[in-house]
């Protein structure tokens, strides 16, 4: 048996277990934040860049099965707030965007309601659910750039059947306060802005820059599979991968970029256009709990 495999096979763990592992984790967070003296992103220009790098949309709701839609509804409210905080910001050369460090706790105070979260491979209502989608939009968008990912988590559970998907499977980025982040350095000479906005039906991102990108990517899956282990669970994986063109169309670099491994929530056999995730108390791991699209 894959030993890497094995490590995904849920453990039952108690509520203070689990609660006790979220806070070492937070605060770790909290102690490399104010020791590691990054360069962290904070200057904001309403105006955009000249130039447009990459660009993405997803759509805002989604019909999924036993989940009520007043959670995406909510989600949408969550989305705007942190949208907020991220529109506009300025990447400049040697400098890092980090996610949760820009955005903030989401808390009732700051107006964020409950969204759906991912949780151990099921959902549950959260205050600032829904926030995923935006670091999945951040994340893809900044694969299409010669921006560096230095920080990015993937999804533990794969929850829900392809129905409708157009990404590859496990090109999104989890988020959970704080300890999940999403963190961007920008390494070349030239300056970088991430522009959001939402209207009635998607969230929209780009990256623009002050010069010129001499690049275009093409981001692509590869060794996708899906597998039946002894103990009864589907992983399922794959390796994300980017090939590097010039404008002339020719190709500089075929890049390793990250590879996925999920628990597969519902049967890979039988077909399903939606699914129901199952609530389960799992092992603690710092990237198993997860806001969700």
């Amino acid at each position: 048996m894959n030993l890497n495999h094995q490590a995904m096979k849920p453990i039952p763990r108690s509520k203070l277990r689990l609660a006790a592992g979220k806070q070492y984790f937070t605060w770790k967070r909290y102690w490399k934040w104010y020791t590691s003296g990054a360069n962290m992103a904070s200057d904001l220009q309403l105006s955009p860049l000249d130039y447009k790098v990459s660009e993405h949309h997803t759509p805002l709701l989604r019909k999924l099965k036993d989940v009520d839609m007043q959670l995406q509804y909510n989600k949408i409210v969550n989305l705007k707030l942190a949208a907020e905080r991220l529109d506009g910001l300025l990447l400049k050369p040697g400098e890092t965007l980090s996610y949760w460090r820009r955005i903030g706790k989401p808390t009732r105070r700051k107006g964020y309601v409950d969204g759906m979260v991912l949780y151990y491979g099921g959902f549950k209502a959260g205050t600032g659910g829904g926030l995923c989608q935006l670091s999945n939009l951040i994340y893809w968008i900044a694969l299409h750039t010669p921006l560096t990912v230095t920080e990015r988590h993937r999804h533990s559970y794969d929850v829900f059947p392809d129905a409708g998907r157009t990404q590859p499977f496990g090109s999104g980025a989890t988020c959970a306060y704080n300890y999940l982040d999403l963190q961007i350095e920008n390494r070349t000479s030239t300056v970088y802005q991430l522009k959001l906005q939402l209207d009635d039906t998607y969230l929209y991102g780009e990256w623009r820059s002050a010069d010129p990108c001499p690049y275009h990517y093409e981001v692509y899956e590869s060794d996708h599979k899906i597998t039946l282990e002894p103990w009864g669970g589907y992983i399922r994986s794959n390796e994300i991968r980017r090939k590097k063109y010039t404008h002339d169309g020719e190709l500089l670099a075929d890049e390793y970029v990250t590879e996925n491994k999920a628990l597969m929530m519902y049967s890979p056999l039988l077909p399903a256009p939606e699914a129901s995730p199952s609530a389960h108390s799992m092992e603690w791991q710092p990237d198993s709990v997860e806001n969700s699209k």
